[in-house]
């Protein structure tokens, strides 16, 4: 890595990684964005399967997986207090280090998880402990996603940052597909009674083997150039005799950057909420109004899981090609168009037939979910980047992911059909559809030259591209969250 330059021009001295480099860093973030989601999925699927009985064992299975998903949800809660503690440092003091923090925190409280005691053993205590370490891995995942898709968006070449950034996102389906297809072989090997009594344990417990060959690969890679480079900036300003002090991230992040994180939390509601209804909610949905089995379930979403993962860091490189909104646009399309045939396809009750539901849903997801760590990292200055990409991210998943599989659960019980939990969804993509009309094409933008309002010596400060820049550089966010022309 080269030092930061004296000289205006400092903002392009960060030599590019190599390619070996490169995939050393992403790999360090797709192992451990696996991780964290392989931990928070793994509680949503159990949540569907047992915790209902082995928690709250009083009510009526619809009753007590409603309760069961209620605790599902209170992880989504945590995620913005995550997203504000994990951002304030990681753009203070760097992206690795919270990075780490954040691994240890989520597989720590899943390994507890695999130890806890049930209902049948500590009464009403039981689901306490279990909503609290909940509420741990919520706060950690809350902090995880903004430093792994930027720890890659700041390493990688900006003409390939969108195919680069979609690594990280592909953990998410790895995340699931491994905590699916360990519920799926245990399920399959054990009878009922089996796994309600002690198999359910083995998948949380298993987590801390993945967290320590998850920090084996986290702690090797280097920190992030281009933060290195504006925390340098921010430390020649302070010595400065006439500088002010510096604005924190988060209320710079809210005076400056307002309107594109209203853009990413708007750009969120289709995302978030389709993937839960397509892999959590779709096991009530079979087992519960289907009286099919949970393995139909779990082998359904296990193949579509494997196919989610392949396409989305295509998805991620045609973002490079066309654009990061016009790839979004479609997936956010694609998936209110599809979701009443996604519902007809289950109650055929065919397994191959739901296996292509799910596949298809899953597909249409990854055309959003792909160019979102490229676009919301694009959408904010570097001092203030992880705070803004992490709370745009995070508080849309309390009013989208969080209380999806309960609403559609509802939905369900109230309607005794999916009609209505289509029309959810529909509405969803429509406010995403919103939230990327008032967004800017973000692809040309230099991380580096995303607007910094409180430092106008420095080329593209203000949201403005540098000098002679042309088509490398559009239009970014000027300080008072407004859009400037690009210079000619």
């Amino acid at each position: 890595m080269v030092p930061p330059s004296s000289s205006p021009s400092a903002s392009s001295a960060a030599a590019p990684p190599t390619a070996r480099s490169l995939r050393r860093i992403v790999a360090a973030s797709l192992v451990g964005t696996t991780i964290e989601w392989y931990d928070f999925f793994l509680y949503g699927s159990a949540a569907a399967l047992v915790f209902n009985t082995l928690f709250f064992p009083d009510s009526d299975p619809l009753v007590g997986t409603l309760l069961s998903f209620l605790t599902y949800a209170v992880g989504f809660a945590a995620r913005p207090v995550g997203a504000l503690v994990f951002g304030h440092y990681g753009d203070r003091i760097g992206r690795k280090k919270l990075l780490v923090i954040s691994l240890l925190m989520m597989g720590g409280a899943t390994f507890a998880i695999g130890l806890l005691p049930t209902h049948a053993t500590v009464g009403s205590f039981a689901p306490v402990l279990l909503t609290t370490l909940r509420l741990v891995q919520g706060f950690a995942l809350g902090g995880e996603w903004g430093g792994a898709v930027l720890l890659v968006s700041e390493h990688g070449d900006a003409r390939r940052r969108g195919f680069w950034a979609s690594w990280p996102q592909t953990g998410a389906p790895a995340g699931q597909l491994l905590a699916t297809g360990v519920l799926a072989v245990l399920t399959a090997l054990l009878t009922d009674s089996a796994f309600e009594s002690w198999g359910w344990r083995v998948p949380f417990l298993l987590s801390g083997v993945l967290v320590v060959v998850g920090l084996w690969v986290r702690l090797a890679v280097d920190e992030s150039p281009v933060f290195t480079e504006a925390r340098d900036r921010a430390e020649a300003r302070k010595q400065q005799a006439d500088a002010a002090d510096e604005e924190p991230p988060l209320p710079a992040v809210l005076r400056h950057h307002w309107r594109d994180v209203l853009v990413a939390m708007g750009a969120r509601m289709a995302e978030n909420i389709s993937f839960y209804v397509l892999t959590a909610f779709i096991l009530v949905y079979l087992t519960d109004h289907l009286d099919l089995s949970q393995q139909t379930g779990l082998n359904a979403v296990l193949l579509a899981s494997a196919v989610h993962f392949c396409v989305i860091p295509l998805w991620g490189g045609l973002s490079d090609r066309v654009g990061r909104r016009p790839v979004y646009l479609l997936g956010a399309l694609g998936v209110g168009a599809w979701i009443f045939p996604f519902f007809a396809l289950l109650d055929t009750g065919n397994f191959a037939l739901i296996a292509l539901a799910v596949t298809v849903g899953l597909v249409l997801h990854g055309a959003m979910y792909a160019p979102q760590a490229a676009f919301f990292s694009e959408l904010f200055a570097t001092r203030m980047r992880y705070s803004g990409a992490s709370i745009g991210a995070q508080f849309s998943s309390v009013a989208a992911g969080a209380p999806a599989p309960m609403i559609a659960t509802a939905l369900l019980a109230a309607f005794d059909g999916s009609a209505m939990v289509s029309l959810y969804v529909i509405a969803a993509a429509l406010l995403t559809v919103v939230a990327l009309a008032c967004a800017d094409e973000t692809r040309h933008r230099d991380l580096n030259e995303v607007g910094e309002p409180d430092d106008p010596a420095r080329p593209g400060a203000g949201g403005r591209a540098p000098e002679g820049a042309g088509e490398t550089a559009p239009p970014s966010s000027a300080a008072d969250g407004s859009r400037q022309p690009v210079e000619p």
